[in-house]
C-alpha cells in the first residue's frame, strides 16, 4: 500500500501547510511569503538576498515621481476604451470592426506607404479584444516594472517606443501588405529583450541565472504560440525582441558615465535610422509594385 504523501509547512510559518516552493532556493512557502517572480514564486529571504547581489545596475530604486509603467498601461487602456466607444459593446470581448481599427490608426501598410506614417507608433497602444489587452497589460505591468527599476524611467520609457516603432517597422516591411495589424506585443518583446540583456550580463548571479532561465522558457512557449495561432505578427514580435537587446545594450553601455552617455544617444539615433531606412525601402517597393493605388502610372 502506498505511503501516504508528506505534509508540508511553510518554513516562516510551520502551522501553515502549503504545496508551493520558492523557486530559487525550494523551501515550502504560504500565500502570505510569496514574492512573484517572472515565473513562480520566490521567499522573501530570497528576494532579499538577490536585490543585495543584483543592485550593480545603471537604474536606482525608484522613489516618488511618475511611474513609466503605469503611464504607459493607462495609455493602452485609454485607447482600449476608446475602441469600445468607437467599435461599440463588440470590441470588448471580440474585436472592433477593421474600418473602426484602422480609423484609430492600426498598422496597414498601403496606408503607411501613402504617408500615414504615424500609424508605426499609434498601432502599439491598439488591441483586439479584452483576452488580447490582458494578456499584454499584465506583461507589461509584470516585466515593464523590472526593466524600469533596472535601467531607470527614461531608458525604460525609450526602450518601449524605439522597440516599438521596429516591432511596426518589422511588420511593415515583411507581413502581407493587405494586413491589418494592433498591438503592445512588439514594445513588450522590447522590453523583455532588454530584461534578457539585463541579465545575460549578470548570469554569474543567482537571480541572473535564474531569470535567464525563466526568459528561456517564456520565449519558447511564444514561439509555439506563433506556430500555432496564425494571427499572430510573429514578425512584430521577431523585431521587438531583437529591438529590445539592441536596446539593453544601448540603454546599459559601457567604459565611463560619458562613454554610457555617448553610447545610448548614437546607439538609439542609429536604431531609429536603420528602422527609418527599411520604411524608406519599403515605401519605395510598395508604391513601385502597386502604383495605381497611389495614383502613380
Amino acid at each position: 500500500m502506498p505511503a501516504a504523501p508528506a505534509v508540508e509547512t511553510c518554513y516562516r510559518h510551520p502551522r501553515t501547510q502549503t504545496g508551493v516552493h520558492c523557486t530559487r532556493c525550494g523551501r515550502p512557502i504560504c500565500t502570505e511569503c510569496m514574492v512573484e517572480a517572472p515565473v513562480g514564486y520566490q521567499c522573501p529571504e530570497c528576494v532579499a538576498e538577490a536585490r543585495r547581489e543584483f543592485r550593480k545596475g545603471p537604474g536606482r530604486p525608484l522613489r516618488g515621481g511618475l511611474d513609466v509603467t503605469k503611464i504607459l498601461l493607462v495609455a493602452i487602456l485609454a485607447a482600449f476604451a476608446l475602441e469600445a466607444v468607437v467599435g461599440g459593446p463588440r470590441a470588448i470581448l471580440d474585436r472592433p470592426e477593421p474600418k473602426a481599427l484602422f480609423d484609430l490608426g492600426a498598422m496597414q501598410p498601403f496606408a503607411i506607404a501613402d504617408g500615414q506614417y504615424w500609424r508605426l507608433f499609434t498601432a502599439m497602444f491598439l488591441h483586439l479584444g479584452i483576452l488580447h489587452i490582458a494578456f499584454n497589460a499584465y506583461a507589461l505591468w509584470l516585466f515593464g516594472r523590472m526593466v524600469e527599476r533596472d535601467y531607470g524611467r527614461g531608458q525604460m520609457l525609450l526602450i518601449y517606443v524605439v522597440s516599438g516603432f521596429l516591432a511596426s517597422v518589422a511588420s511593415y516591411t515583411w507581413a502581407d501588405p493587405r494586413t491589418l495589424s494592433v498591438g503592445a506585443s512588439g514594445a513588450i518583446f522590447g522590453i523583455f529583450g532588454a530584461f534578457i540583456v539585463y541579465n545575460y550580463r549578470r548570469r554569474h548571479t543567482a537571480m541572473g541565472n535564474a531569470n535567464l532561465r525563466s526568459a528561456v522558457m517564456l520565449i519558447a512557449l511564444n514561439t509555439l504560440l506563433a506556430f500555432g495561432f496564425r494571427g499572430i505578427d510573429w514578425r512584430a514580435h521577431l523585431g521587438g525582441l531583437v529591438a529590445g537587446l539592441a536596446c539593453g545594450l544601448i540603454a546599459e553601455g559601457w567604459g565611463s558615465q560619458g562613454q554610457r552617455r555617448a553610447i545610448r544617444v548614437v546607439g538609439y539615433l542609429g536604431l531609429l535610422a536603420v528602422g527609418t531606412a527599411l520604411v524608406v525601402w519599403r515605401t519605395n517597393a510598395l508604391r513601385e509594385a502597386y502604383g495605381s493605388i497611389f495614383g502613380i502610372g
